[in-house]
């Protein structure tokens, strides 16, 4: 698979992520799709350096999408975690 082929999967991992994950996020649509992003990228390489399950050329092998979405998940986590309450909430 090429970078942008990587770009169009991570996009649509984060829209998986924040469908598993609803609610606010500090930096709204266009962090998402950053976090989704990069979440695929580190799934990927997670998945091929230390799961021994190499990425395939396919776009559509589904443990490419699962390390993908779940590597969106655990970045959107972690910025909700680190990021979430930085704004004043008071009205």
């Amino acid at each position: 698979m090429g970078i942008i082929s990587w770009i169009i999967l991570g996009l649509l991992a984060g829209a998986i992520a924040k469908i598993l994950l609803p609610g606010r996020d500090p930096g709204g649509v266009i962090g998402t799709t950053l976090i989704g992003i990069a979440g695929a990228f580190i799934g990927g390489w997670i998945s091929a350096r230390f799961l021994d399950r190499p990425i395939t050329n396919e776009f559509y092998d589904g443990p490419t999408w699962a390390s993908a979405i779940g590597g969106a998940l655990v970045l959107l986590s972690a910025y909700r975690l680190l990021f979430g309450h930085s704004r004043s909430r008071s009205r």
